[in-house]
């Protein structure tokens, strides 16, 4: 951990609370001190684009929907910090207990949000290119094996063309982007922007895809976006909208999985290697789309 970084976003608040470390994730570093969290973003994250991001979610149309910013982004330690108010984030995973209806409602409240909305050019939703970046980063890792399988998946892909309808999304969904702040709000606005929303429901439609989440709680949440009138997807053929996003957060949990493990020296767990295998009939069930 770089505690310098560490130091230097804890020095940006009044006082000499010492911080406390909530996450690492890679280069991501977390911390709370108080009831104010602050955020240390990826070395090439991007200035002026998380900016653009930080007055969406700062926008007060929004506050019910995203948890807002305390103040723009600065730098430490050439590092974009962020800085936000302490949210109580969704317990550890229970399918019975997981606020999935209030979470289909929230995404269909955002996606209710379009470019029109907002004045000037707005970001695009960052998660095609998750997808993309986490392909690229299993290249370089040149594993062969199971990667080779997942590598191959991508191939199956279609180009990522222009959506026909464009709203507002948040670009990386699951559960760990809800707390509870005087009520559900989304986190993380990394990948907020103007995009496809059926790239929102893309993380739990490859889930269950893949079998590791089951049809009642896909149904949950579903039903409930459905019921909010969510526009991503339409009722009667809600896969016509889903397939190749889901095809593609397989590939890119699978590609993330297999990066990792090498990086922390561990096996696959259950989940993960049934995403791997996800691929695996991907590969069969689809042609090879020759981009690469």
């Amino acid at each position: 951990m770089n505690t310098d970084l560490v130091t230097g976003m804890a020095a940006l608040l009044p006082g000499d609370e010492e911080p406390v470390v909530l996450a690492l994730r890679g280069d991501v570093v977390v911390i709370r001190v108080n009831d104010i969290v602050l955020k240390a973003h990826e070395p090439d994250a991007d200035l002026p684009t998380l900016t653009a991001r930080m007055r969406l979610a700062a926008d007060p149309r929004l506050s019910e929907l995203l948890l807002p910013p305390l103040n723009s982004p600065t730098v430490v330690n050439d590092r974009v910090i962020t800085t936000w108010p302490l949210g109580v984030p969704v317990p550890e995973r229970d399918p019975e207990t997981a606020p999935l209806e209030e979470a289909g409602k929230l995404l269909a409240d955002l996606h209710r949000f379009g470019p029109q909305d907002f004045p000037g050019p707005q970001p695009p939703s960052g998660a095609p290119f998750r997808m993309a970046r986490a392909v690229a980063d299993l290249r370089r890792a040149n594993l062969g094996g199971q990667a080779d399988t997942v590598l191959r998946a991508f191939s199956t892909l279609p180009p990522v063309d222009s959506p026909t309808h464009l709203t507002l999304c948040h670009g990386d969904w699951h559960l760990g982007q809800m707390v509870q702040a005087s009520g559900w709000r989304l986190i993380d606005v990394d990948d907020l922007g103007i995009g496809d929303p059926a790239w929102d429901l893309a993380r739990p439609a490859a889930l269950h895809l893949a079998g590791v989440l089951d049809p009642e709680t896909w149904g949950r949440f579903l039903d409930a976006y459905l019921a909010a009138d969510g526009v991503a997807v339409d009722a009667r053929d809600p896969w016509g909208a889903l397939e190749v996003p889901a095809r593609a957060l397989v590939i890119q949990m699978a590609a993330r999985a297999l990066v990792a493990a090498q990086r922390d020296q561990r096996v696959l767990d259950e989940a993960q290697e049934a995403l791997v295998e996800a691929c695996d009939r991907i590969v069969s069930a689809h042609p090879h789309m020759a981009r690469g």
